[in-house]
């Protein structure tokens, strides 16, 4: 891995985080409005499916005339479980958990992650990428306060596992569908499977649709829910783009491990934009969730560094025979 393409995907999946992070608030005002989450899911999913299609047609036509046909079945399964699985999972943990547990868990995604491509998979990983990991979930741990309000249910746990199951799904899946397929196939496909998936559960027959015209303030700002959820739809598209974009150049562990500052972005958004006070957990977790992601990109620096340090002598050997 080339140094500049090992700090574009750092940069990518950066960026990714910064744009889901900001989902947050603009869905909170949505929700606010009148509309379940699960509503607003649906129609988070379904306005990005319209610009991924809108996006995916060039390409689309490329494969109709002749080019290399992609992996359907994979691209499907990767809207059901990646998209609309864990979007489901996670509200019905939120149903039974408190927000900042069902949060915790589908957050454990990035750890699913390193385990699989480690015990799984046999794959070596740099120490610092795995570090990188467990502290960013410390931190995350802090930022929920996850010892307030513990209570177990079961189906909530397995739900919040699930969902885990299924953020660790798009890293996994992603990293190796974004090296085969365009991106905006991939988008395409995934968030058509996930709008479909999704439609029993949000039954947008019986939305209230009017909600959408409610005032609201956004970084003091005067605008509606509408705006506030076209808003919310372009962050999540260009998250997603940005994102998968970037698991061509970094592997699935190192992106879950820095994927975990969307939980900082999001916090710090909040407080802008919706005047949310931060509290003294939320800044210490925010710092330590930093660390992490610092650790996790050393990762990407320290193997950068071994190849360089092996090149030359792999060069003098050639030469010396």
């Amino acid at each position: 891995m080339s140094s500049p393409r090992a700090a574009f995907g750092v940069v990518l999946i950066l960026l990714a985080s910064v744009f889901f992070g900001l989902c947050g608030p603009f869905g909170k005002v949505v929700i606010q409005s009148g509309l379940a989450p699960v509503q607003v899911t649906w129609l988070r999913i379904v306005g990005v499916g319209a610009i991924a299609v809108a996006a995916a047609v060039w390409p689309l036509l490329r494969i109709r005339r002749g080019g290399p046909k992609p992996p359907l079945a994979a691209l499907a399964l990767f809207g059901l479980v990646a998209i609309a699985g864990v979007q489901a999972f996670y509200f019905t943990a939120v149903e039974r958990l408190p927000v900042g547990i069902a949060l915790l868990l589908e957050f454990m995604g990035p750890i699913v992650v390193v385990a699989w491509v480690r015990f799984v998979r046999r794959n070596p990983l740099p120490r610092a990428a795995v570090i990188g990991a467990l502290l960013s979930l410390a931190g995350l741990c802090i930022v929920v306060e996850v010892w307030t309000g513990l209570r177990l249910d079961a189906v909530g746990l397995l739900a919040g596992s699930a969902a885990a199951a299924c953020q660790a799904t798009y890293f996994l899946s992603g990293e190796r569908l974004a090296a085969q397929v365009d991106v905006r196939v991939l988008l395409a496909v995934g968030f058509t499977v996930g709008a479909v998936a999704m439609t029993p559960l949000a039954v947008p027959w019986a939305m209230d649709w009017a909600s959408l015209t409610t005032p609201a303030t956004i970084g003091g700002v005067e605008a509606t829910s509408l705006i506030s959820l076209m808003a919310l739809i372009v962050c999540t598209a260009v998250a997603y783009a940005l994102g998968l974009t970037g698991l061509r150049f970094l592997s699935a562990p190192v992106a879950g491990a820095i994927g975990y500052t969307e939980v900082v972005v999001a916090a710090l958004a909040a407080w802008a934009m919706l005047g949310e006070a931060l509290t003294a957990p939320q800044i210490i977790g925010g710092l330590v969730v930093i660390a992490g992601v610092f650790t996790a990109q050393r990762a990407v620096t320290k193997r950068r560094i071994t190849a360089a340090e092996d090149e030359p002598a792999l060069v003098g050997d050639a030469r010396g025979a």
